[in-house]
């Protein structure tokens, strides 16, 4: 398949032109193959030098990720960041990176996919940013362990850290993956008494304890491989092109 057409397609069914997002993700095609087709898909994480020589291995074409090579901000393209460079061009491997419009996708995205592992219907959405909500909530009564059991089995068995800071029975559940913990505060404000994430900072926990609500850390990339995994799947019911995926898990 042409890697135009693809990326057409992805642009527009993530909406990435209209939907906001922080300068570094630069979401879209980042790094073009010179082929300019693409025969198999690669979905990560991040685009890091050790998972392009994973996706180069797997014989990818296309490497799909929700953190992409610009994500930690300009620099020089020397020691590792041109290693990375030079092997994707090489070996004709192109670089597709969406943040945000992934996570809030209402089918594919991070938040829907974890609210789908977990038997749980989106209902609405909070934590604005810039106008878009981030997160989705999703109104059920069930016991707070139940909700632990049921992240634990979405995250096929990661760990998952409690704060047990609110009520025993849920009513409602915010879900905002990757590094969401820090809006406890807006958590409770939109009236969510468990808050699923991937992690936050120290005192994420202790505020939560103070404001009555409760948070499940599952952890930072723990949370973002569901979007690229249904992303790439998406691509393969629709195009045929077969995928796989490259974990390399940080641990945070």
């Amino acid at each position: 398949m042409k890697l135009t057409d693809l990326t057409a397609h992805l642009d527009t069914l993530l909406r990435i032109r209209e939907l906001p997002d922080y300068a570094p993700a630069v979401n879209g095609l980042q790094l073009a193959n010179r082929p300019g087709e693409v025969s198999h898909i690669v979905a990560a994480v991040d685009a890091t030098l050790p998972v392009v020589k994973k996706a180069i291995a797997a014989g990818a074409d296309l490497l799909i990720v929700h953190h992409g090579m610009f994500w930690s901000g300009l620099q020089p393209w020397t020691g590792a960041t041109f290693e990375r460079l030079s092997l994707a061009l090489e070996n004709n491997l192109a670089i597709y990176s969406v943040h945000l419009p992934l996570d809030v996708h209402p089918q594919l995205g991070n938040n829907a996919q974890i609210a789908q592992a977990m038997q749980l219907q989106p209902s609405g959405g909070f934590l604005d940013y810039k106008g878009l909500a981030v997160g989705v909530t999703c109104e059920v009564e069930l016991p707070l362990d139940e909700v632990i059991s049921r992240f634990t089995t979405a995250l096929d068995g990661g760990r998952v850290h409690v704060c047990a800071g609110g009520p025993q029975t849920t009513r409602k559940i915010g879900i905002s993956s990757g590094g969401s913990g820090s809006e406890v505060a807006a958590a409770a404000r939109a009236g969510v008494d468990t808050f699923i994430t991937g992690e936050g900072p120290h005192w994420s926990y202790t505020l939560a304890e103070e404001l009555g609500i409760n948070v499940l850390y599952g952890g930072h990339y723990a949370t973002e491989t569901f979007g690229v995994k249904a992303l790439a799947q998406h691509l393969q019911d629709q195009f045929g092109l077969p995928w796989t995926f490259v974990d390399h898990p940080t641990g945070l």
